[in-house]
């Protein structure tokens, strides 16, 4: 009986342990969510349930510029171009970008898209808030792309061939953008042709000077004239043919841009001059892997443009005139030097005087070792006015600033730098950049002048000036 007991607790027992095993979840199957994407490169991954590649990357980055602004732009105009107090000694800037790039294989080939949009908090900004830019947003079908890219027309390197600062001058500069339509042969073995068409006003375009429109002497006191520019009315043509290679590239650019006047006072009975083209060339050369050392490169660009002086005096933004201010000597309370830059001038009744402009631009990197890298750059530009343009030009000057001085508002513009960067472990840079830009104006004498803001009136001599700027960078990217 006990046995009994025993035997069929037990077998109760086991039927109770089995019942609850089968009543227990089984593990489910691992779902893959996230596969990777090896055909477009390292970082691809599928979005779920599309045959869509989609990559996340960009940057976090925070730069302190002394002497100068928030992009490592050099005090060569403004508050810091005057050297008054109330011209900040030091600029910071916080940014973080992000970069969607997504690839789909199609029929008809890689459909691509590409946004960047930038969050970014500098000096002067209001607590909590900062600013939102966006930087690029294309798409790429079959050959041509449609949005807001660098133009057709732009090296690889834009106007940072080994520097920090978004101001170094000489040649063009689409780095943020432009909106456009492109068009690229490919032709293998590196060899590529592109042409496109570009807004205009966005980069493309700079002052047009209009010596009469305001019905008072112009240019102002520090060399400035009222832009003239009407609205777009056509777009900027431009092409290139690129051979990129192993050892290098070699590129030939090319831009047609239009100038279209606005009225020549303040309303259309005043009439207007006609319209002219004006065009700029660029050719560019990158080596790399220089006998000097593994990864080592040199990058030069030079450009002529007439009519088109944005292609010349380019950065990342606007174009800059320029006007700064030192000491002075002898009777002058001061010195002080400026250049207007322009497309063009014209007064009442008069054509369109286009402007000249041409410069080189270039860097050479050297790679000390796999941690510390230096880079050595600068640039040369040069604005040229014709003779009926510095005509007009000086005789609405000395209507503004009377004395026996003599008056040309050609300049050029020298700039150098150096830059050396070190890379403590994968994608984190830490840099450090100084750069040295001097002005070469073409006035010379003294006169009475009321330069405005923090500058009282008295005697200003005219004479070349420099300036001075240190950016300190920190980049993590990801």
């Amino acid at each position: 009986m006990t046995k009994s007991f025993i035997l069929g607790s037990a077998a109760g027992l086991i039927a109770m342990s089995g019942a609850g095993a089968a009543d227990l979840p089984l593990k489910a199957k691992a779902v893959e969510y996230v596969k990777v994407c090896s055909l477009y490169g390292s970082g691809f991954f599928y979005v779920p349930g599309t045959d869509t590649c989609i990559k996340l990357g960009g940057y976090l980055r925070s730069d302190l510029t002394i002497h100068g602004g928030t992009h490592h732009n050099p005090y060569w105009n403004g508050a810091g171009g005057a050297g008054g107090r109330d011209a900040n000694g030091f600029n910071w800037r916080s940014r973080m970008a992000v970069t969607i790039d997504t690839r789909t294989a199609t029929e008809y080939g890689v459909v691509r898209t590409f946004g960047q949009g930038d969050w970014q908090w500098s000096t002067g900004d209001v607590p909590g808030g900062g600013a939102f830019a966006l930087e690029h947003a294309f798409v790429q079908f079959a050959g041509f792309t449609f949005g807001k890219s660098a133009s057709a027309y732009s090296t690889p390197w834009n106007g940072g061939p080994g520097n920090n600062t978004s101001y170094l001058i000489g040649g063009n500069d689409t780095s943020t953008g432009v909106n456009n339509v492109q068009y690229t042969f490919d032709f293998g073995n590196g060899l590529s042709a592109s042409l496109g068409v570009d807004e205009p006003i966005a980069y493309d375009r700079t002052v047009l000077g209009n010596l009469g429109a305001f019905g008072s002497p112009t240019p102002a006191v520090l060399g400035t004239v009222g832009n003239g520019y009407g609205g777009q009315d056509v777009p900027d043509f431009v092409g290139r043919i690129r051979l990129d290679q192993a050892w290098g590239l070699v590129q030939l650019s090319g831009a047609a841009h239009q100038l279209n006047a606005a009225y020549y006072g303040a309303n259309e009975l005043t009439g207007h001059p006609d319209n002219e083209w004006g065009f700029a060339v660029q050719g560019a050369l990158e080596l790399r892997n220089l006998p000097t050392g593994p990864g080592d490169r040199l990058r030069l660009d030079a450009t002529y443009a007439d009519g088109a002086t944005r292609y010349v005096i380019a950065t990342s933004g606007t174009s800059p005139s320029f006007a700064m201010f030192d000491s002075g000597s002898g009777v002058a309370y001061q010195g002080v030097g400026f250049g207007f830059t322009s497309d063009g001038l014209y007064g009442v009744g008069s054509n369109i005087e286009k402007t000249r402009a041409w410069g080189l631009r270039g860097a050479y990197t050297h790679n000390w070792n796999r941690y510390w890298q230096t880079d050595l750059f600068g640039s040369y530009s040069s604005v040229n006015y014709n003779e009926t343009a510095s005509t007009m030009y000086c005789a609405g000057y000395r209507a503004r600033v009377a004395g026996a001085y003599g008056c040309d508002p050609d300049f050029n513009i020298y700039q150098v730098g150096l830059r050396t960067g070190w890379t403590p472990v994968k994608n984190l840079t830490l840099s450090a950049e100084v750069m040295y830009a001097f002005l070469d104006q073409s006035f010379d004498g003294a006169a009475v002048m009321s330069p405005g803001g923090v500058k009282p009136t008295a005697v200003y001599s005219f004479g070349d000036q420099g300036t001075t700027s240190v950016n300190f960078r920190i980049q993590r990217n990801f």
